[in-house]
């Protein structure tokens, strides 16, 4: 027969065992992230951002029950160089890729991919106990070596195409899809499916039909559109009756068809019980392109009133469109001005994980923001940008630096320029060049492109003079 102490011995382990289960319920899970990347898509190219033709109603949606930035920039001006911020956390001014081709020797021009030692977004996000996964468009790879590509950089699904003869790697078909670095795992037939990013959020859904249920997940959506490189789409009927030329019906469409698939994903999250505990976000690479055999961005105002497209470290190539929703945590119906980058999103994400911050990123979690605290101001935001040297001249070496720092922005291209000064508060439009009026500012931006920076390996400080068209000797 037990004693009545030991009763109250089991009584109490009882006791402390129901307690500590109660606290476990009731502690909250991490969130799932579900980052949403649209591809060459422009500050003006949504309706939430003042686009009037384009529909987009999905976006405007969530731009509605969340909060919109109207001060956020991209990591580049282009694709691998953006892409490579935000994966790593680190400003493209120490990153190491800084254009879509590094320059080699004897005038060479190849894809640049992270480096295995660079942790990236997908191992950060698995290492705090995350499904990792990534769809669509990688770009930070080299094409013959599958240990550079998203199914070896931390992701446990990885879905991506690949292309490129002249960066290093046989010339691939850009309908078939690798699933985990799987030759001929998926192939896109364009007449089954309304676009490319339609077939890539069945592939989603697929993926999250089989995630654990009681683990959270990394989805990282990079969509396909609007790309000028897509140029053909399954949906022939959308935007038919507006009598446009064919590359701008094209361009709409894309747009749409985008806004189409985020819809669509949100409602599957909704439907599977997870949209309430999932931080959404969605922004672009980097600004709207003059690409797809005939679109000009001025047709639809693709950049409201900012100078620039794509390629520029003008506002038009970097400041994009930037909404985040998490039900509960952000306030719906909110827009900030606070000036933040792609960059910011990797300390961010790893502050919600409830791990480090990882030391190579140099960026700020704006975390604080998105749940109506105190934010910390950034001291100055910086690009460092190489344009490639295949099928243009670069008399100026095609570099080009960039900084924000408050309301001041300075932009130059090339190192023997002047450093150009504008007040974004009174001049979005980067029109005036008041540079010769604030010395000490001009003084503040140079210090920041030669300082604020690191050497590295294809993208040579100032560029690389060119006056003639580089020759593809990898043919």
């Amino acid at each position: 027969m037990k004693s009545i102490s030991q009763y109250l011995v089991i009584l109490f382990l009882i006791f402390t065992a129901c307690t500590n289960q109660k606290k476990k319920d009731n502690e909250p899970k991490k969130p799932n992230i579900l980052f949403l990347l649209a591809d060459d898509l422009g500050f003006g190219e949504l309706g939430c951002y003042g686009q009037e033709v384009i529909q987009t109603p999905e976006l405007d949606k969530l731009a509605k029950n969340g909060l919109r930035f109207t001060d956020f920039y991209a990591g580049n001006a282009v694709c691998s160089p953006s892409r490579a911020v935000l994966m790593t956390g680190k400003s493209s001014s120490y990153n190491t890729v800084r254009g879509n081709s590094g320059s080699f020797s004897d005038d060479r021009w190849m894809r640049v991919a992270l480096k295995k030692d660079e942790l990236t977004l997908g191992e950060m996000l698995k290492s705090a106990g995350y499904q990792t996964a990534f769809i669509g468009k990688w770009h930070l790879d080299d094409p013959t070596d599958i240990s550079t590509w998203a199914s070896n950089r931390g992701f446990d699904y990885a879905v991506q195409e690949q292309w490129g003869s002249r960066f290093g790697g046989k010339q691939y078909d850009e309908q078939m899809h690798w699933i985990n670095g799987k030759q001929d795992s998926v192939y896109y037939h364009i007449n089954e499916w309304e676009c490319k990013d339609d077939f890539r959020t069945n592939l989603a859904f697929g993926y999250l039909d089989k995630i654990q249920k009681d683990k959270p997940f990394f989805l990282f959506m990079s969509f396909r559109a609007p790309h000028g490189h897509e140029y053909e789409i399954g949906n022939k009927e959308i935007y038919s009756e507006k009598g446009w030329p064919a590359a701008e019906r094209l361009h709409a469409a894309k747009i749409t068809l985008l806004d189409k698939q985020v819809g669509r994903l949100l409602n599957k999250l909704e439907e599977m019980g997870k949209l309430d505990n999932t931080l959404v976000v969605f922004t672009s690479d980097n600004g709207p392109h003059r690409e797809g055999r005939g679109h000009d961005p001025e047709f639809f105002n693709s950049n409201g009133e900012l100078k620039g497209i794509k390629r520029d470290l003008y506002e038009g190539g970097i400041r994009v469109p930037m909404i985040a929703f998490w039900k509960g945590k952000i306030l719906p119906e909110t827009t900030t001005n606070y000036i933040s980058g792609f960059q910011d999103l990797m300390p961010t994400f790893a502050e919600i994980a409830g791990i480090n911050v990882p030391a190579q990123s140099n960026g700020t979690s704006i975390l604080p923001l998105l749940t109506g605290e105190n934010q910390k101001e950034q001291d100055f935001l910086n690009w460092e940008f190489q344009l490639d040297g295949w099928s243009r001249k670069m008399p100026d070496g095609g570099f080009r630096q960039a900084a924000r720092i408050g309301k001041w922005k300075g932009v130059r291209y090339g190192l023997s320029n002047e450093i150009e000064l504008y007040n974004l508060d009174t001049d979005i439009s980067e029109t005036n060049n008041v540079a010769d009026e604030h010395p000490e500012m001009i003084q503040k931006m140079r210090n920041i492109f030669e300082t604020q920076r690191a050497d590295t390996d294809g993208f040579p400080y100032g560029g690389v003079i060119q006056n003639y068209k580089a020759k593809d000797k990898l043919q």
